[in-house]
């Protein structure tokens, strides 16, 4: 592990700090219904009585954090000193990155619906995607759909990484490597 990877880690490690003292709340509504609808992040040692932290998002976040900072380390991996390897911006690369925003994007967009409409049905009723931090306070995340879009994310950048990967040539061996290794199958048989 080189020194910029160490830093990536120790920056996620600082997040994962922030995360976890600014966790996402939802708050419980007035109604006979009794909904939790999203009510913000908010310091973990000052909420109110009628607060509790959202796990679900909590754990969403985490994952998209642990993504982002693998998605971090492997960019920052040591290249090897072949011409085509020194660029930077590989199909790899290029995928790495375009998941992390799209990650991140999710996340600062989530799928809401009134909270009214909140049932135990298994697929929710959906009012669009808003910014987390102007939503409007009738609206609770969809964490079905939020963890659906996630999941579609990782396994097709996942599944673009490995079909860009360059293949690696392989080594001929020396005549002198070559009769070492008959050797070695000769005396095996």
């Amino acid at each position: 592990m080189n020194s910029k990877q160490k830093i990536a880690i120790w920056v996620g490690l600082c997040n994962v700090i922030f995360l976890l003292l600014f966790p996402p709340y939802d708050s419980l509504t007035a109604s006979e219904a009794n909904a939790l609808i999203f009510a913000g992040f908010n310091f973990v040692f000052s909420r109110s009585s009628n607060e509790v932290i959202n796990t679900d998002v909590l754990f969403l976040e985490m994952v998209v954090l642990s993504v982002n900072v693998a998605i971090a380390w492997l960019l920052m991996r040591d290249n090897n000193d072949t011409a085509d390897t020194k660029r930077f911006f590989t199909a790899q690369n290029s995928i790495l990155l375009m998941v992390g925003i799209n990650l991140t994007l999710i996340l600062l967009f989530p799928p809401f619906e009134y909270v009214y409409a909140v049932t135990r049905a298994i697929l929710p009723t959906f009012q669009g995607f808003y910014f987390i931090f102007s939503a409007d306070p009738l609206f609770t995340i969809i964490t079905p759909i939020l963890y659906l879009e996630v999941v579609f994310v990782l396994v097709n950048g996942a599944l673009l990484w490995l079909f860009f990967r360059k293949e690696k040539p392989a080594q001929e061996l020396s005549p002198q490597e070559a009769m070492e290794l008959m050797r070695k199958l000769r005396s095996k048989h």
